[in-house]
């Protein structure tokens, strides 16, 4: 890990902490919540070992990045342009796109609004869902699982952030990284964490893919800079969609290859695997060329089954 380099680059009117390791054609790194740059350690190490400069920022309001105070600087063109400016400042035209989660969400958004930008997407997690123009996403979710949902718990500015304080950080990581339950995660009012989960978090055992360095790295950071920035960009869906009403309808034309595990709640969640194996999915990316479903792999599958993960995204970029 002593073998990667750090350094901050100034784009879109932010400072951004970017992670970054080789030479070659560069594979960009999007990160989820409530993740880092870290959360692609190990394909940075692999990949870059076979020719690639692996680049992975942490993303605005995350990590050792600037976190702007307004939720409303935390929408989808907000977060794009940030990623836009760091291709440019790596003097390059175009990347490879590897994404998970939040950062799956924003490579979507990237592949529709500045496709001239990805040579390929390796997406992890989170498949483009089509804007529904007649329904916002988090009244969709409200409307599926109540009001306590964790999304539609993390609508309100503070409340959040306050339920998280009353635990650890260390334990709302470890809560959130170890949770492997395929149901609708929901936070009963008045507490911190899903109610899927033991209370008592000293009762997870941290599993082998994940180990106390790497939850005290997470802690670490979290500890500093606090949960408000990346819960901004949870509060910023209902906005997003109004952003994009001219979008409504585009498909994504770029190379596409989708990778998830069959315990993920993503998945399993919100019709997912029914909008994958439908074909609805393909006829939202027409050049969507492979989806791997891992079996027994949950959310973090990029941490979890990492050597299978970067097999994957070897496989793909290769052929480009």
């Amino acid at each position: 890990m002593e073998t990667i380099e750090h350094k901050t680059v100034h784009v879109n009117g932010i400072n951004m902490h970017v992670a970054e390791k080789g030479q070659g054609p560069v594979v960009l790194f999007l990160h989820g919540f409530p993740e880092l740059w870290y959360t692609w350690r190990h394909q940075i190490l692999s990949l870059s070992s076979k020719g690639y400069r692996c680049v992975a920022p942490d993303l605005r309001g995350y990590g050792d990045t600037d976190a702007p105070s307004s939720v409303s600087t935390y929408t989808c063109f907000h977060i794009v342009g940030d990623i836009v400016a760091l291709i440019h400042s790596l003097g390059v035209d175009q990347v490879f796109l590897v994404a998970h989660d939040w950062g799956a969400i924003i490579g979507w958004y990237l592949c529709m609004f500045r496709p001239d930008t990805v040579k390929a997407y390796v997406c992890l997690s989170v498949p483009l869902f089509p804007r529904n123009p007649n329904v916002k996403p988090v009244d969709s979710m409200r409307a599926l699982y109540g009001d306590d949902f964790y999304i539609c718990r993390f609508q309100e500015p503070g409340k959040q952030e306050a339920e998280f304080a009353k635990a650890k950080t260390e334990d709302v990581i470890k809560n959130v990284f170890c949770n492997r339950n395929t149901g609708p995660p929901i936070l009963p009012k008045q507490a911190g964490m899903p109610s899927n989960n033991p209370p008592d978090t000293s009762a997870i055992p941290l599993p082998t893919w994940f180990t106390q360095q790497d939850l005290a790295y997470f802690a670490s950071k979290f500890e500093k800079t606090g949960f408000t920035g990346p819960l901004n960009y949870y509060r910023n869906m209902n906005l997003n969609w109004e952003l994009t009403a001219a979008w409504t309808g585009v498909q994504i034309k770029v190379p596409v290859k989708f990778i998830t595990g069959d315990l993920d709640m993503v998945y399993t969640l919100l019709g997912t695997k029914q909008y994958i194996e439908s074909g609805a999915f393909k006829r939202e990316v027409p050049n969507l060329q492979d989806v791997v479903v891992q079996p027994g792999v949950a959310h973090f599958n990029n941490q979890e089954a990492a050597v299978d993960v970067t097999n994957h995204i070897y496989e793909f970029i290769q052929k480009f």
